[in-house]
């Protein structure tokens, strides 16, 4: 029994909330480095004007698609991992909701560029119009597929499907680049989603969400049980035994009331966040031209790596808690121990290497954008607190809660980037985000009793 229990503490003990969170994290980055490889090679062979641009319509891709997505991939990621759900089922319904409601955000903006947004006008164009709808249906699905894979406990297989799809992308904008001069940059993410799509749901509606099959369906037929007699014994009940009700694990979706209202809130929590990331690129695109968007984006694209390590742990958390929140306070310190050491070490790394980040991409790019870029890395710390505190909320199912704090993100980023970009250029934009996650990180630190909760499940 002692040597039994030796091994025991011998064997080192795997944090999964801490595992799963950097298995995401790393695809994370591996992702990020093809992707700013991507722009690399987009500002050689493309010119800064038409990377601008089609950056920013890769914003109002991924604004599109969220709006599309009514929330469903967080609620993959938050039901998926509870006992007895019909994984198949719930998969299936999130897709198709997204997809029709997708296809309508998309065709509606087409139709309304001229109103909100005449910087992309080339997106009305038949050839560019037909790219832009179908990459954003595919980018919302992609979406609703890595919450799925989530959910599912196989982090690993994101890593593997995000990498994969950033090396196609990384291949295409360069075999495009001399057929298509304008259009190739959208038409590889075009490619390269539906490509990644198709091949990762074959393989996961066939190996990790087999259909059940009932006796019927397989060829078996049950017959009559040989103890059963033909009438009741004397003195029985002659009344047939009630039939015994068994949940079926197979059971068709149906979405229950406390999941229409949990997706609801997240939904829009959602669009708030996504106001907050993908609108600005097209601000400054109206705003200050086409060769400014492309320095701000570039320089988002680079700080972007540290804001998903926030939301990788985030998603982790919400997944290993998903279950009962008596381990949730413990997990958010962590994570904010952790990984909030991890972070401020890449943040210093990149804000004293700036201007060599950002020369990869040109001299226009470190020159005008490295500023801009030390801004938004430094603003990652505060939006670990952020990421965390909404995480937990789901986990609490404060939903209210996760809903203002994204709002009021949103409105303070959009409101101080429309005020400081006249007056500051570029970096009016990076003191938005660095003020509006500070000031959010503040607030949530003072009003940590509502989202942090103690041991015993009251709030700490």
């Amino acid at each position: 029994m002692i040597q039994a229990g030796l091994r025991r503490s011998a064997r080192p003990r795997v944090d999964p909330l801490l595992r799963n969170g950097h298995v995401l994290t790393a695809g994370s980055l591996v992702t990020s480095a093809f992707g700013a490889g991507y722009w690399a090679l987009a500002t050689r062979w493309y010119g800064d004007a038409t990377v601008g641009r089609t950056y920013a319509a890769v914003s109002a891709m991924m604004l599109l698609s969220g709006l599309g997505q009514l929330g469903l991939a967080n609620v993959l990621v938050r039901f998926l991992p509870q006992p007895g759900a019909d994984r198949r089922g719930l998969i299936r319904a999130a897709y198709a909701a997204a997809f029709g409601a997708t296809l309508v955000a998309v065709l509606g903006f087409l139709a309304l560029i001229p109103l909100c947004a005449p910087g992309l006008g080339f997106l009305r164009e038949p050839a560019a119009g037909c790219c832009f709808a179908a990459t954003t249906v595919a980018y919302a699905l992609f979406a609703l597929q890595d919450g799925a894979l989530t959910g599912l406990r196989r982090p690993g297989l994101v890593v593997g499907k995000n990498s994969g799809f950033a090396i196609a992308k990384l291949v295409l904008v360069a075999a495009l680049a001399a057929l298509l001069p304008t259009l190739g940059i959208l038409m590889s993410w075009t490619l390269a989603l539906v490509s990644t799509l198709l091949v990762v749901d074959t393989w996961l509606f066939a190996r990790l969400l087999p259909a059940r099959k009932s006796a019927r369906a397989a060829g078996v037929t049950p017959g009559p049980d040989p103890r059963v007699t033909s009438g009741p014994a004397p003195g029985d009940d002659p009344r047939p035994p009630a039939r015994q009700r068994t949940p079926h694990p197979g059971a068709r979706f149906r979405p229950g009331a406390r999941l229409v209202r949990y997706a609801g809130a997240d939904y829009l929590g959602t669009l708030c966040w996504l106001a907050a990331t993908t609108v600005p690129p097209i601000i400054v695109l109206e705003r200050v031209g086409a060769r400014e968007s492309a320095y701000f984006s570039l320089a988002w694209v680079v700080a972007n790596t540290l804001y998903l390590v926030g939301l990788n742990m985030g998603a982790s958390l919400l997944v290993e808690a998903a279950g009962g929140t008596a381990g949730l306070a413990a997990g958010c310190r962590r994570v904010l121990r952790h990984t909030g050491a991890l972070l401020l070490l890449a943040i210093v790394v990149l804000v004293l290497g700036a201007p060599l980040v950002l020369r990869v991409f040109g001299p226009g790019y470190a020159r005008n954008g490295a500023g801009l870029l030390q801004l938004l890395a430094l603003s990652a710390l505060p939006h670990l607190v952020v990421a965390t505190a909404i995480s937990a909320c789901r986990v609490l199912r404060r939903m209210r809660v996760v809903v203002a704090i994204q709002a009021g993100l949103a409105a303070t980023v959009l409101t101080l980037t429309v005020v400081l970009l006249p007056a500051l250029g570029l970096l009016g934009a990076g003191i938005a985000w660095l003020g509006a996650q500070t000031a959010t990180a503040l607030v949530l630190l003072a009003a940590r009793r509502i989202w942090l909760p103690t041991v015993s499940g009251r709030p700490a």
